[in-house]
């Protein structure tokens, strides 16, 4: 199997191969892929559509001297199994294992490490400016999708980018597959769409001065203003050419006869360069190419019948904001839904379907989002904003001036929050509540299961003010359903007392909590359970309750730098409570970033599940 492969472990090896076995080695890269996603999981599609480009990148820029960076980094599976990484790859966003993305600390390959999109071309023209700096001859490459495009922070490289004309040795791929993670949406993406053939591209680029090269110079450069009327109109490539970047394609990436001698010959110009480049999402295997929404991120599958396999029965949080969202909706016409590129990630597919109207995907674009959903809260409609908890830190600006400032009831609807498992620590949401808590006016709940979600979502649009939602990856406790409440703001629930020890959680640890509890009891411990549910306005009522027995606990599924726990502090010493002798003790997550693995595996290693709970506690009482 993979005999051509076997022979490359780093780029230096595949630039010695003839161009005649690119393709049999782009067929084996493809097949070596499939396989290893099909039993580790992971981001396939993306990684499948650049196959071609991966190598013919190696092979004609002198890795790791020349620097190519990989936007997201979730497409580069291919580059990692030829850069020495190939037999590691069984490995691949296991516990200890390879990072699912680009990593410094992991390759001299991977210059530049990355989670979140739309970074590579300020990361890259960084590197070109040093570089000239340096008086080092060398390239930065930065390969970046489509939809990674809509984000305001690629605009502000490629404006920066065309100050520095023939000065900078930049090479942008734009990988054009007309997909991110959903189908991809706006101006700029269907402007992108309207692609002509290379061939009539080419005669329009040149034809103007082999015709007036003659002539006097006034006409020819009425001539050339004439020529880019008529290419704005017909091909994508203006706007480049408008910002400083000379501009070549589009060219078909799966193609070694087009890419090869386009990227030798643009290696030999002086940047800044865009490289337009049509790939396909999935290419060579099936399923994905037929499903990509489906085969973006991948748990593991069976190859051979392309099949996933089942998923849990339980509904995930997800599902659970999605379905009380939608309810709410219909009696609601005021709520409005905004995702940045995520429909499917974030459980809005379902809203989109049934209020299309009412439903907004405003692209890789948080912090338009943010300010989108303000704009929409000052005309009296309700915007519930569903995103990622780490997507949200790209918009902190945004969330403090342009709507908890001028007190605007914009909900923030924060996925994912706390460990995430084997995408790590570009994706952990483990900062929300210490980001979000120095903020005034703005209301922050945490719900312990699915019942709490629904109540607590239903509070939040109700509340008309600025409220923080946050809710964990992964299966709920598959309760049944009580009918929706509305909650009093900044009030938890006392689930158990114990004058030993009172544990004060919120989210997620609440039932590890509960779980720990049970436990202890029956060694003959008294252990008092508290839900907080709202980390901001904390409940004093319920704190000082806690403070009645012997020590106190916070568990939270946040750094305790300036989260929960440190709220429950500085309450308490506020209070006078700490004087009394009362040992307090904040569990969550540690000062360092977490790495990949499972949720369950990281809990393990953090003691934040019921048998860690159970080993502190019972070290904590006997001293």
């Amino acid at each position: 199997m993979h005999p051509l492969l076997k022979t490359i472990q780093e780029p230096h090896q595949l630039r010695a191969l003839p161009e005649s076995a690119l393709r049999q080695l782009a067929d084996e890269l493809r097949d070596f892929t499939i396989e290893t996603v099909s039993k580790t999981g992971g981001h396939l599609g993306a990684s499948l559509g650049v196959v071609e480009l991966t190598i013919a990148l190696h092979y004609i820029f002198d890795t790791p001297e020349d620097r190519l960076i990989w936007d997201v980094g979730h497409q580069s599976y291919p580059h990692k199994i030829l850069t020495g990484r190939r037999d590691r790859m069984a490995t691949l966003r296991q516990r200890h294992g390879l990072s699912g993305f680009t990593n410094r600390a992991e390759s001299l390959y991977d210059p530049f490490g990355a989670g979140h999109s739309s970074t590579s071309i300020s990361a890259a023209l960084g590197m070109a400016m040093a570089s000239r700096h340096q008086g080092i001859k060398r390239h930065a490459i930065a390969v970046i999708g489509d939809g990674a495009m809509t984000a305001g922070m690629v605009f502000e490289a490629l404006n920066n980018a065309g100050e520095h004309q023939k000065q900078a040795n930049l090479i942008v791929i734009l990988n054009d597959n007309e997909m991110s993670i959903s189908a991809n949406v706006g101006a700029f993406s269907a402007y992108l769409s309207r692609i002509m053939s290379g061939r009539m591209y080419t005669r329009l680029k040149g034809g103007t001065g082999r015709m007036l090269g003659r002539i006097a110079p006034p006409l020819l450069d009425a001539a050339r203003k004439a020529e880019e009327h008529v290419k704005g109109m017909l091909t994508p490539g203006t706007l480049f050419e408008e910002l400083g970047f000379d501009y070549f394609g589009p060219i078909d990436g799966h193609d070694f006869n087009q890419l090869l001698p386009t990227l030798r010959n643009v290696r030999q110009l002086p940047g800044p360069i865009l490289v337009h480049v049509i790939t396909k999402k999935g290419k060579g295997f099936v399923p994905a190419e037929n499903n990509p929404c489906t085969y973006h991120g991948v748990n593991p599958f069976d190859r051979r019948q392309g099949v996933m396999p089942a998923r849990d029965v339980t509904p995930s949080y997800t599902q659970i904001f999605s379905k009380t969202l939608v309810d709410l909706a219909r009696s609601n016409s005021k709520i409005m839904a905004i995702t940045a590129a995520m429909p499917e990630g974030t459980g809005l597919q379902e809203f989109s379907e049934c209020f299309p109207d009412r439903f907004f995907d405003v692209g890789i674009a948080e912090q338009h989002a943010v300010t989108f959903a303000a704009g929409l809260a000052c005309e009296g409609f309700v915007p519930v904003v569903a995103i990622y908890s780490t997507f949200l830190q790209r918009a902190y600006d945004q969330v403090i001036h342009d709507v908890v400032l001028q007190k605007l009831p914009v909900v923030f609807a924060l996925d994912r929050a706390g460990l995430v498992g084997a995408d790590g620590a570009t994706h952990a949401g483990v900062f929300d509540l210490s980001f979000l808590r120095a903020i005034p006016d703005l209301v922050i709940m945490a719900p312990a299961d699915e019942n709490e979600l629904r109540h607590m979502l239903a509070t939040a649009i109700a509340l008309g003010k600025p409220v923080a939602l946050r809710y964990p990856r992964g299966a709920a406790l598959n309760l049944p359903p009580e009918p929706i409440k509305l909650l009093p703001v900044g009030v938890g629930r006392i689930l158990q007392e114990g004058s030993d020890i009172t544990l004060i959680a919120v989210g997620q640890p609440v039932h590890v909590a509960l779980q720990a509890a049970r436990r202890l009891e029956e060694a003959g411990f008294a252990v008092g359970v508290f839900d907080a549910r709202f980390v901001k306005p904390l409940d004093a009522t319920l704190l000082r309750r806690a403070a009645a027995s012997r020590v106190v606990v916070t568990l939270e599924e946040n750094t305790t730098m300036g989260g929960f726990g440190a709220a429950v502090l500085e309450f308490l010493a506020a209070e006078g409570l700490l004087d009394a002798g009362l040992k307090v003790r904040n569990w969550g997550l540690p000062d360092r970033f977490i790495p990949h693995g499972t949720q369950a595996e990281l809990r393990a290693e953090l003691e934040l599940d019921a048998d860690g709970l159970v080993q502190r506690i019972q070290s904590l009482l006997s001293h």
